[in-house]
């Protein structure tokens, strides 16, 4: 039977994390994401799973590397800095083709920066934060439910396509408290065969080789062809997003994660003034919404991408619109959160040096000297 709980985020992911089967969790202490080591610890044992704490994020990744290898759903979470340690191990993982987990609760940075949260790795997240041409699947919740939501969505499609899923969170959604449900779900039946696990030679099969070392370069191209055929795969079938109020609207304000839960009291307040906003929310930052986006930018007289780093997602916001409409930027960073109320007031004071769709241009013009 369902079950519905008060959680914090990062309690909610973990307990959905064991419910979707998490057969291994390996990670290293960090906040505002411990939670997630501790409640795995606690609870992972005794449903059969093993929990090792690491000692770094660098051998956490590795472990990773070896369990998914193995077969398992495994999983690691970590913040901004330890997700940075385990670059050079997700770049191995994407190569070898093997299924896991990564959790990122983001706070501010650079450097080891604050624990508040925030959402400045977002480049790290979507473009490749290591080496090579490769990509991670990339989720956004903004809720507590969501947190637990996607545990199971991103398992279920790392087994689909043999590739690293990345949930990114952030420091808020972490430590929230906020009513969770949480499904029936039989990981049996969610569970994929895994010929191709490392699971050792028998009479009835051989051995199984998984590496990301290819010292030819046409096997190299080769294993690179592939994976970017795979990555067309999943932006054709994996785009997911959430719009409110936008077919009327003239101004369409863009933000994920916490973020989006501001920009829709933002939109509240525009729409009692009377002004036409609307809301697109990203929920899978890779694949990124483009085609949504490029087809609101046909009506649109503006578009605003509210985040909380220095201007990261609004590089493929501008992508999107392809120059059909203007595209501002409004951030806060290094761990401050942006209030409803300033992000309208930037909003107004943009919307008054921006033309209307389709209104007549006009000219002033220049006395001229007798």
């Amino acid at each position: 039977m369902a079950e519905t709980l008060l959680m914090k985020g990062n309690e909610a992911l973990a307990k959905a994390a064991i419910s979707a089967g998490c057969d291994g969790y390996f990670g290293y202490p960090i906040t505002p994401q411990s939670e997630i080591l501790e409640y795995m610890s606690r609870e992972l044992p005794g449903a059969g799973g093993v929990m090792i704490q690491a000692e770094s994020e660098l051998a956490a990744i590795n472990m990773v590397f070896g369990a998914a290898g193995a077969g398992g759903r495994v999983m690691t979470s970590s913040s901004s800095p330890g997700i940075s340690l385990m670059q050079e191990g997700l770049s191995y993982i994407a190569s070898a083709e093997l299924p896991c987990l990564v959790v990122n609760v983001n706070r501010g940075g650079p450097g080891l920066g604050t624990i508040q949260p925030a959402q400045g790795d977002y480049f790290q997240a979507t473009k490749g934060g290591g080496h090579g041409d490769y990509h991670l699947i990339v989720l956004a919740p903004s809720s507590v439910q969501e947190m637990a939501d996607f545990a199971y969505l991103a398992f279920d499609l790392a087994d689909k396509y043999r590739n690293p899923v990345m949930i990114l969170a952030d420091g808020a959604l972490g430590q929230m408290m906020e009513k969770v449900t949480f499904p029936d779900y039989d990981p049996k039946q969610h569970k994929q065969p895994k010929p191709w696990a490392t699971t050792g030679k028998t009479p009835e099969r051989m051995r199984n080789i998984i590496t990301s070392l290819h010292i030819e370069p046409e096997k190299m191209e080769m294993i690179n062809r592939k994976l970017q055929d795979k990555y067309r795969r999943i932006e054709a079938e994996e785009v997911r997003w959430e719009t409110i109020q936008t077919d009327d609207a003239d101004i369409l304000l863009v933000a994920y994660g916490l973020t989006a839960r501001i920009a829709r009291k933002v939109l509240d307040m525009a729409r009692d003034s009377g002004q036409r906003v609307g809301l697109l929310r990203p929920i899978s930052l890779y694949p990124f919404p483009y085609k949504p986006l490029a087809q609101l930018a046909e009506q649109l007289d503006l578009i605003l991408t509210v985040e909380m780093n220095a201007g990261q997602m609004v590089e493929d916001v501008r992508l999107a619109a392809e120059g059909r409409v203007p595209v501002e930027f409004y951030g806060r960073s290094g761990g401050v959160i942006p209030s409803p109320e300033e992000i309208l007031a930037h909003l107004e004071s943009l919307r008054n040096d921006v033309p209307v769709r389709g209104a007549p241009k006009t000219t002033q013009m220049e006395p001229v000297e007798p």
